[in-house]
């Protein structure tokens, strides 16, 4: 029996949007944050002016802080960094746990922002990487908005035209293969202008949501001052009301079962590196690397402000 394109995109549309309803089972704030995750004290895998430093360190120096309902994570904005240094000190954090199907909350008061940061909030296995799939659920660089959320894949997954009509967002490309673009992934901007940078910062933050179930992943955002939905913070989250999603990832053209692996969540800063410093604009001081060397003041707003992450499971 023949069935039309159309058919078939409406009928795996509303496929994905059969009832789910997840349980919480992580709940993070303050100083659960220096247990619940492991403090990367690695070179950055995409060549950033920055020194990821250890748990001791970060904490000594004030490039993290956890108290109450706050945990913030920022770069050095203290010191000149010489040429024969790594880079700047910054911070790169990984949960202990990963996760397949699940819902993750991330409530967020501000970000990192100046020319030559490149903050991001994502999932990936890293081991074996791009096998196991990455998603980005934050990502930018120099101020640039609004957010882009993103899929980078091993070869063989596309994202389908008819998914443009499960989300407010646009998409910039729709090819998540590492290998083409210049692995910039298949990617979308969210509508939402208040989503990143110091828009984001200006407004109080916001409200980001990751739901990947096994056919589709979905990406959300509510700007400071807009309600999420009432579920969000609850025992109970059931993404099926929450409307449509800024970014819609769907199975149709993408076997998101076998490109993507249980992973890890990932935070972290870095400056400069393979896309901030590729593009680093020229309404921005010097260069990259000599603005990040030289002008320590200039990252006094280089930081993230947790209230809390959620994470929901079936």
């Amino acid at each position: 029996m023949f069935l039309s394109t159309a058919f078939l995109a409406l009928a795996s549309m509303l496929g994905s949007a059969q009832a789910a309803t997840y349980r919480r089972t992580d709940s993070v704030q303050g100083t659960q944050f220096n247990d619940w995750f492991d403090y990367q004290n690695i070179r950055d895998p995409t060549n950033g002016r920055v020194n990821y430093v250890d748990r001791n360190t970060a904490i000594s120096q004030n490039l993290t802080f956890a108290g109450g309902d706050t945990f913030i994570l920022r770069a050095d904005s203290t010191r000149v960094v010489q040429a024969n240094q790594a880079g700047r000190d910054s911070v790169r954090i990984r949960s202990k746990k990963t996760f397949s199907t699940h819902v993750a909350v991330f409530d967020v008061r501000h970000m990192p922002q100046g020319c030559g940061t490149w903050p991001a909030i994502w999932e990936t296995l890293e081991a074996g990487w791009p096998n196991g799939g990455e998603v980005d659920i934050l990502e930018g660089v120099n101020d640039v908005g609004p957010n882009a959320a993103t899929l980078h894949t091993t070869p063989g997954c596309t994202m389908p035209a008819h998914a443009a009509q499960g989300m407010t967002g646009s998409w910039k490309q729709m090819d998540c293969n590492w290998l083409v673009n210049g692995n910039a992934g298949c990617g979308a901007y969210m509508r939402e202008r208040r989503s990143y940078g110091p828009a984001f910062n200006q407004n109080g933050g916001g409200v980001y949501a990751l739901e990947r179930a096994p056919n589709y992943m979905k990406v959300w955002f509510w700007p400071r001052g807009v309600a999420p939905p009432r579920d969000i913070g609850t025992a109970n989250v059931n993404p099926d009301t929450w409307g449509a999603p800024e970014v819609y990832f769907p199975d149709t053209q993408c076997n998101l079962r076998e490109k993507f692996a249980a992973n890890h969540i990932i935070i972290n800063l870095t400056l400069c590196g393979d896309w901030a410093g590729a593009v680093y604009p020229g309404t921005c001081p010097s260069n990259c690397v000599n603005h990040v060397n030289t002008n320590p003041g200039a990252f006094r707003e280089a930081y993230f402000d947790f209230k809390s992450i959620n994470i929901y499971q079936l």
